[in-house]
């Protein structure tokens, strides 16, 4: 039996690939009664391909957008770098924008469906763990015990297991920036099913949309992101996390974000509920793994949301840990392999995030402008080193599209 500790989005997919393999399995969440929380997260193609050879391609249809366009702009609009992604790009696979909340109840659904409602304990979370080289058990908060041959770690930034394993690590390390996020019913942008990028390192908004158009008012789920740099030194609480937050706290910063082919104020102003979220991650550990327990997605390597590629990261762990378990049967040496392909590539993401990724675009135009607008993005930076950027991210990220192409499913046929 293999346990994982977490029922979002990384632990979820990871068991419906053991299913996928027959292996047996058990999910512990925390929440008794998980609901569609969150907002709009973008699923790159490298994680798509995975999603499809679990045959989940109807429901992802269902769910989001197949993202046409990409693009970095100014913080007067103006156009940097705009490229296509999905199947526009090339790749094989599309790109998807969806909500996490309804994402993560789709796998819930189709997971129960497939493997029963019994893999999936909910009103169950993980509080530690004990382990030696030949099993592992998790301690539930409620006192009870489960003991199985391995135990996966799902359960995110705040992960009880890494706690244990990193005692001393303290909170996630905040880098100064806040993030705001919403969403509102408004017409889509830029051709439709567009995602943009437009500010600087201080200053910044990032909105796409998650649903196509109701055939009715033509209006669609629009996802957006306001963020700002504010001063380090202001305390953050656990409990300021993920939490409702005053539009009139930052909706001011951006009044004049008006570029008339989106009106950012306007998005801000029809928005519901809006979430605070301080800019975080976690420094590199040396190793995921302590026995037979291990640790994936957020909990092993949370990074700066920079670069669309958070969720599919988490995925695509999954996927190498079922490859690993193929290999190398139900046992430690299969955690181990794992770690030792995913670890350093998730440190080198990790590390470029922190540097801004892709996005460090944005700024490199705000310092070489001095905050002008410009006549030509050629004269401040030529395409060809801005192709360079963005093609370099992809390949860090696993998502270039020639090799990504090349390649079959991590799992596919046995």
């Amino acid at each position: 039996m293999i346990l994982i500790a977490g029922g979002g989005i990384a632990g979820l997919v990871m068991g419906l690939t053991l299913h996928q393999l027959g292996l047996p399995f058990r999910v512990y969440e925390r929440v008794a009664e998980p609901r569609p929380l969150g907002v709009g997260i973008n699923l790159q193609p490298n994680s798509v391909r995975e999603l499809f050879d679990l045959g989940l391609e109807a429901e992802l249809d269902a769910l989001g957008v197949r993202t046409r366009q990409y693009g970095f702009y100014s913080k007067h609009g103006q156009e940097i770098w705009v490229e296509p992604r999905g199947l526009h790009a090339g790749y094989h696979w599309p790109q998807y924008s969806v909500h996490r909340g309804n994402f993560q109840m789709m796998l819930l659904r189709v997971l129960r469906a497939r493997a029963g409602v019994e893999s999936v304990v909910t009103g169950a979370g993980v509080v530690g763990f004990e382990t030696t080289d030949q099993g592992a058990t998790l301690i539930l908060s409620d006192g009870r015990r489960v003991t199985g041959d391995l135990a996966i770690a799902a359960d995110g930034i705040h992960s009880a297991i890494r706690r244990q394993m990193v005692p001393d690590e303290g909170e996630p390390i905040w880098n100064g920036a806040i993030m705001w996020r919403g969403t509102t019913r408004a017409a889509q942008f830029l051709g439709g099913n567009a995602m943009f990028l437009a500010g600087h390192d201080s200053q910044r908004f990032v909105a796409y949309p998650i649903s196509g158009p109701d055939p009715d008012t033509g209006l669609s789920e629009i996802n957006w992101i306001a963020e700002l740099r504010v001063d380090p030194a202001r305390a953050m609480s656990k409990g300021d996390w993920n939490r409702p937050a005053d539009k009139g706290d930052f909706a001011p910063a951006f009044e004049a974000w008006d570029f008339g082919w989106v009106d950012c104020p306007a998005l801000i102003a029809a928005s519901g509920l809006v979430y605070e979220y301080p800019m975080v991650d976690r420094e590199p550990l040396p190793s995921w793994t302590h026995g037979c327990v291990t640790l994936m997605g957020d909990a092993a390597h949370a990074t700066y949301p920079v670069g669309s590629n958070g969720a599919s990261l988490a995925i695509i762990d999954a996927r190498k840990i079922g490859a690993a378990l193929r290999a190398h049967g139900i046992g430690r040496a299969a955690l181990l392999a794992y770690v030792d392909e995913m670890r350093p590539r998730v440190e080198k993401v990790l590390r470029a995030n922190r540097g801004k990724g892709p996005d460090a675009v944005m700024q490199m135009v705000e310092d070489r402008t001095g905050g002008a607008r410009f006549d030509s993005i050629d004269a401040v930076i030529p395409r060809a080193d801005l192709a360079a950027h963005a093609e370099h991210y992809k390949q860090l990220s696993g998502f270039s599209v020639d090799v990504l192409n090349a390649q079959a499913p991590i799992l596919g046929a046995a």
